[in-house]
């Protein structure tokens, strides 16, 4: 089943699954499947489709049968398949739910591999794992790799909209949705689909978080077929299809008036909704809810709370095992930035911590990986591990919404290893977020990680080439926390642009320096927001300044930073556990990426690299604008190594990154030497 032949226009369409002939020897050995009849379910029928094209495609021909090696493709409820050659026991030991087996048994002509799934999902992942080992030229000799998942919960959100647009895509427009319809030629959601499944993600919400008029009908008979359709589609590669939900849709499209989830009338509606929409979609997964949150309706309006506003969707899904994933992006967006007491950072912890142990089981707060939302630099939340007996999913953005819009080259699997990898201490010392998050720390029922999809309707789905490897590396890493940035990267490399060893390393080593690139050329030190309101591209360092966002850095002619100490500030460094709440506390163990976010400090401030704050705000900008230079100087020396479509789009994107990268160290180093009035030690031209 290769990529549907109506949208090729380019190699880049193909993204990582090219498939293309390998001529470069990196495959010795020749490989058929072997006959599967019976294999009556869709995934499994995908899962063969998937492996005699991509094993076609790659050698180049049908291979004798004869002469190559059978793979032998099943789940371990096929016991024919297995029997007298793997032991069943050992299987069910070895693999969770969604987890398979990769191994080869016997010599020579007796060999034969195997590619068995503990279900059917998992053996459509060893199917694409197979395949990848196969492009990325691993040694198959005498193979065994059991995999399992570590997260239950592999989510795509997409925020498209029904008139075709994306809130914060930056990739053309919604492949579901045009002109207040479903799109009428489906074929590049199957595409988008294999690219999710390739890499593991196993669920997606398929419209906006914020709910307009609309859409508020996709859970209508109106628009119900058409969801069914996408479902149908996303189902033969193992994605369980959700909605994202407006609150207020008892009365706008039930009649009723109000939506008080402790209504008796909206909960029978509710009920009656909900089974409405199983019999279009018998697997539908569930409600993605943003409520109460930046205009959106919630049960705040009738005075309820999260826990009864989540719980009513919650009942009438139960029955179903449908799921209610409740955004805790919750605060007050009407600020008055004269009042330094109020604080958005604390708002999530403040909302939700009384809450911890009233949710039904299948309601999930979805939590940001930051306080604030999604920048270049924030502390992680204080929400992970502080509700112990609540389902909690990790949210983060793979849409470059404040990282450079997918123009600037900005790689984001460093930063949620990060994010993964930073210990609570909310059971002492290894509570890290990745335990947190796949239910194993606190023996939680649902776990997992949902992101922000940044693909649109462009022909390289991501509009800059490199941005596929956001979306690559986001499902590589949900499935395993513990492979290392390096690893990712480098698969994703190989499997885009082949085994050139200068094309490896310098993609390597451009995508793997990109963040913290990023960062030196934006915001220092853990000030975010300095950017352009409502579209948030290119600095404004002032934007947010005096607005009701609650987005500050409050500089001034003697310092810069927000005080965020229990001591004298905002107390929001008191909502995590010791020691990292004595540690953001205090200024002497504050880290300095983060340190003002924490404190307001002087500008002639010692960090702990020596340098005062403001020489560090002018080094890194020069820095960064300079590295950012350095990126295209890079990509240049792989003109005539990469395909040229490929060379040419990333370069035109180099070219603007170039240039925002010098608005940021111009407008930032100037403002600062304006506020501080205190020159450049290096004596560099500011403006």
């Amino acid at each position: 089943m290769t990529f549907t032949q109506d949208f090729v226009k380019g190699k880049s369409y193909h993204a990582w699954l090219p498939y293309k002939k390998m001529t470069d020897g990196t495959i010795s050995q020749a490989f058929h499947l072997e006959n599967s009849q019976g294999m009556e379910s869709l995934i499994l029928q995908t899962a063969r489709q998937e492996l005699t094209q991509g094993i076609q495609t790659l050698l180049g021909k049908v291979q004798d049968t004869t002469i190559s090696i059978p793979l032998i493709l099943g789940t371990i409820s096929d016991a024919k398949l297995i029997k007298g050659q793997l032991d069943e026991g050992e299987l069910l030991q070895a693999l969770q739910k969604d987890g398979y087996l990769i191994q080869s048994v016997g010599n020579g002509e007796e060999k034969k591999i195997y590619l068995i799934g503990n279900s059917e999902k998992g053996t459509l992942y060893a199917t694409f794992h197979f395949l990848r080992l196969l492009q990325t030229g691993e040694n198959l000799e005498n193979i065994k790799i059991v995999e399992n998942p570590r997260n239950e919960i592999r989510m795509i959100n997409q925020w498209d909209n029904m008139d075709g647009s994306i809130e914060r895509g930056y990739s053309g427009d919604s492949i579901f949705y045009e002109n207040n319809k479903f799109t009428k030629n489906l074929d590049r959601v199957r595409d988008y689909a294999r690219l999710l499944a390739s890499v593991g993600i196993n669920s997606i919400s398929i419209n906006n978080v914020n709910v307009f008029e609309v859409e508020t009908k996709l859970i209508t008979s109106e628009f119900l077929p058409g969801v069914a359709k996408v479902a149908d589609i996303f189902r033969l590669y193992g994605i369980t299809t959700f909605l994202s939900i407006n609150y207020a849709s008892p009365i706008e499209i039930g009649g009723l008036e109000t939506a008080d989830p402790l209504d008796e009338e909206v909960k029978h509606w509710w009920n009656e909704k909900v089974e409405e929409i199983y019999q279009y979609i018998p697997d539908f997964g569930g409600f993605v809810v943003k409520a109460d949150s930046e205009h959106r309706p919630g049960p705040f309006t009738y005075g309820r709370n999260h826990v009864d506003g989540a719980n009513v969707l919650a009942e009438a899904l139960q029955p179903y095992g449908g799921l209610v994933m409740w955004r805790c992006f919750v605060y007050n967006c009407l600020q008055d930035w004269r009042d330094r007491s109020t604080d958005r950072a604390r708002a999530a912890y403040d909302h939700f911590i009384e809450h911890d142990g009233k949710f039904l089981p299948n309601v999930i707060l979805q939590v940001k990986n930051g306080p604030m939302d999604f920048q270049v630099r924030e502390p992680i939340s204080p929400l992970f591990g502080a509700m112990e007996q609540t389902n909690q999913v990790l949210e983060v953005q793979i849409a470059q919404e404040y990282t450079g819009q997918q123009i600037d080259l900005c790689y984001l699997i460093p930063q949620w290893k990060e994010v993964l990898d930073f210990d609570t201490y909310a059971k002492g010392k290894g509570s890290e977020v990745k335990k947190i998050v796949d239910g194993s720390l606190f023996q939680n029922k649902h776990s997992g990680i949902v992101a922000v999809s940044n693909i649109g309707n462009d022909n390289n789905w991501t509009g800059h080439n490199l941005a596929q490897a956001n979306l690559y590396g986001f499902g590589r890493l949900i499935w395993n926390p513990e492979l290392s940035s390096e690893e990712i990267t480098k698969e994703w490399v190989q499997l885009t642009f082949g085994h050139d060893s200068q094309v490896v390393d310098t993609v390597m080593e451009m995508l793997l320096s990109s963040w913290r690139i990023y960062e030196n050329y934006t915001s220092p030190l853990g000030i975010g927001w300095m950017i352009n309101p409502n579209h948030h591209y290119g600095p404004n360092v002032d934007g947010y300044e005096y607005s009701v966002w609650g987005t500050y850095h409050f500089a001034d002619r003697d310092g810069i930073g927000v005080d965020r100490t229990v001591k004298s500030g905002t107390g929001y460094a008191g909502q995590y556990f010791s020691p990292n709440s004595d540690m953001y506390e205090s200024l002497e163990t504050c880290p300095d990426e983060l340190l003002l976010f924490f404190h307001h400090v002087p500008y002639t401030h010692k960090l702990k690299s020596g340098e005062t704050v403001i020489q560090h705000i002018y080094n890194t900008h020069f820095e960064g604008y300079d590295q950012a230079v350095g990126l295209k100087e890079k990509w240049s020396t792989l003109k005539g190594k990469v395909d040229s479509e490929v060379f040419n789009n990333v370069q035109l994107r180099l070219d603007r990154q170039i240039a925002n990268a010098r608005e940021w160290k111009d407008q930032v180093n100037t403002y600062f030497f304006r506020k501080s009035g205190i020159p450049d030690e290096l004596g560099r031209k500011i403006y």
